[in-house]
């Protein structure tokens, strides 16, 4: 058995699974829809570890019931800005309510109107269980400040209100491979894959 064969997803975005398609290579990568996972599931945690084990254990329950085999990865990441005591942090996704990026991009600067420390960070956590019930994690980070104005086209999150001290511009005027170079998810993914490689014994 290969040492990475089949890889569920706890998620069904397509920016997250494109990056998990270009890390894992020739492996197959599948979406929570692929294996006919249609449920909402409520992340009731209080930090990134703790959603990220929630849609982990879902997804792992839902194929343990179906007999099916996989390694399930589920990650959970945000936007932690130091002028708001880290938020939204968790709740980046649901910043304005409605998972709206416009309106939550227009609410995290009118909150930071005038707020000279803009320093900000984003942040992922990465959790995988593998076939026999082993939960492995890993973290990435990447830093950086909230500009006054965005940059950019992407409706991807915050990223054209974050400027990387890594790329020395804004993510929204990125392209894929440096923002991937030096994103927090990049980062982890890779941290990941590392200690995955370490496991082969427990996947079959």
């Amino acid at each position: 058995m290969k040492i990475l064969e089949r890889i569920v997803l706890a998620s069904n975005n397509k920016h997250k699974i494109k990056d998990f398609k270009e890390m894992f290579g020739k492996v197959e990568v599948l979406a929570m829809s692929d294996i006919g996972f249609y449920d909402d599931i409520e992340e009731t945690g209080q930090t990134f570890y703790e959603n990220a084990l929630i849609k982990a254990k879902a997804v792992y329950e839902f194929l343990k019931d179906k007999k099916e085999k996989a390694i399930v990865i589920a990650d959970d990441s945000g936007l932690c800005v130091t002028a708001l005591d880290g938020r939204p942090g968790v709740y980046s996704a649901r910043y304005a309510g409605n998972h709206d990026v416009k309106a939550a991009r227009k609410k995290l600067l009118d909150e930071l109107d005038g707020v000279k420390d803009r320093s900000a960070y984003y942040e992922c956590v990465l959790v995988a269980i593998l076939p026999r019930g082993k939960m492995i994690s890993a973290e990435g980070k990447t830093y950086g400040h909230i500009t006054e104005r965005e940059y950019g086209t992407t409706d991807f999150g915050f990223d054209r209100l974050f400027f990387s001290d890594d790329l020395k511009k804004p993510f929204g005027l990125a392209t894929d491979e440096e923002r991937n170079s030096v994103s927090h998810r990049g980062r982890a993914l890779a941290k990941l894959k590392a200690l995955l490689e370490l496991e082969k014994d427990n996947y079959k």
